[in-house]
């Protein structure tokens, strides 16, 4: 038997304003882009899937997908394009589409910082520089005040340790600073960002439901008994995600964070959301991919169990509703996805957690950060040229299981049980 129920956990698909919107938005991310030797394929946000102009349309997919929420990304450089100065009309167009959305009958999950800072946010040291946490509140308090009637679910921030190892450890991210003291110095202020915009939201809206967005991944050694490996396993997962978790959960900032004045310890979060596609297998401090194990094309591992194992370390670290707020795979082969959206489903079903949301990465392809256009994670097949919406055979499994809120056997025959993975052969 292949089939199970989602009776307590109900679906989603989720986007970032940078990767959909299109347009000449003065970011970060359009300014690396414009940057010779940044972008794998030479594209940038500037164009991506049009979705300013096209909000109506897509709402019109999301509702044939059947879900009940929807992900979606702000973008600060449009809201505040300089320091202080709200542009009335990006908010007006945020507010319509919020509007949409709830006459839909879809919920928001609204995401303030998903790697885009606008430019003079950047020029003036972003999170590095400890007054930008006084920036990001000034766009809080301005967002929730301009949109707060129309959604009541926050994140503040995504994926604070990729943002921050990529784009200060790893140098491979805008403004590519290559440091340890920095990074930590970036850890400590984006937490800090976190807890304020945290307080903040809740003295403006009593009631809402604020989270981070958290990237986690199982870490496991290359060599179960190799000292060495083990430890390697164990500092990567300490630096990477307990650190940062607990910095932004508790407001306890362990070595080597260094506590912010003026944050005491005590309780930031009012749900969990975790991002997670993959398990890293390690023999040094780096990201490693295990032998013979079902690969995607960006060479991520495909382990579905993984998903449960470090949602039930979150829970029981930092007690919780949870809620997958991404989880996804870029593959050409949309019947690697179906399988994908399957396994990872059956793991929620199985679970014994409260995993209260599914948020599938993405809702359509997007412009995937490095990988520019040539990454496709969405259920809608979007032609860059034409801007065409197309829906996949994986989005009408999607919409299928949204439906039914979860799996037949009849739907297991038709889109999955034929599917199968590509394996790594070249582990590195």
């Amino acid at each position: 038997m292949h089939a199970f129920s989602l009776k307590n956990c109900e679906l989603g698909v989720a986007t970032a304003a940078t990767q959909i919107e299109g347009g000449q938005a003065r970011t970060n991310w359009h300014r690396w882009a414009e940057q010779p030797g940044h972008i794998k394929d030479g594209s940038s946000p500037a164009r991506a899937c049009d979705h300013w102009n096209r909000v109506p349309q897509d709402i019109e997919l999301l509702k044939a997908l059947n879900v009940q929420h929807y992900r979606l990304g702000l973008e600060w450089a449009r809201i505040e394009p300089g320091p202080g100065e709200f542009d009335a009309t990006a908010i007006d167009h945020y507010r319509d589409e919020l509007g949409r959305l709830r006459d839909a009958g879809i919920k928001p999950l609204v995401t303030l910082h998903h790697f885009n800072n606008p430019t003079w946010f950047e020029d003036a040291g972003a999170f590095l520089n400890p007054d930008g946490t006084d920036a990001f509140q000034r766009y809080t308090q301005r967002v929730i005040s301009a949109l707060g009637d129309l959604a009541d679910e926050w994140i503040t921030i995504n994926e604070p340790n990729i943002y921050a190892t990529h784009a200060y450890y790893f140098g491979v991210w805008p403004p590519g600073i290559r440091s340890l003291k920095t990074l930590t110095r970036v850890y400590t202020n984006l937490a800090a960002a976190h807890i304020d915009a945290y307080r903040l939201i809740h003295e403006l809206q009593p009631d809402a439901r604020v989270g981070v967005a958290q990237h986690l991944r199982v870490f496991r050694p290359r060599i179960a008994w190799h000292p060495g490996h083990w430890a390697s396993a164990q500092t990567m997962e300490w630096l990477f995600q307990r650190m940062i978790t607990k910095a932004m959960c508790k407001g306890r900032f362990l070595a080597p964070l260094s506590q912010p004045p003026g944050i005491r310890p005590g309780h930031y979060y009012d749900f969990h959301g975790i991002n997670y596609y993959s398990r890293s297998t390690v023999s040094r401090l780096d990201d490693g991919v295990g032998a013979d194990v079902p690969i995607n094309e960006l060479g991520w591992e495909i382990y579905p169990q993984g998903l449960i194992e470090v949602a039930r370390w979150l829970h029981e670290a930092h007690p919780g509703p949870l809620y997958v707020t991404e989880n996804g795979t870029a593959n050409s082969d949309d019947g690697f996805r179906s399988r994908f959206i399957y396994e990872h489903l059956s793991e929620i079903a199985n679970s014994d957690l409260p995993i209260e949301r599914y948020y599938h990465w993405s809702f359509m392809d997007n412009w995937e950060w490095l990988e520019g256009e040539s990454a496709r994670f969405g259920l809608i097949r979007v032609d860059y040229e034409t801007q065409e919406r197309t829906m996949r055979e994986s989005g009408r499994f999607f919409s299928e299981i949204a439906a039914a809120r979860g799996v037949t056997d009849e739907m297991y025959q038709r889109h999955v049980s034929h599917q199968i993975y590509s394996r790594n052969t070249t582990p590195h």
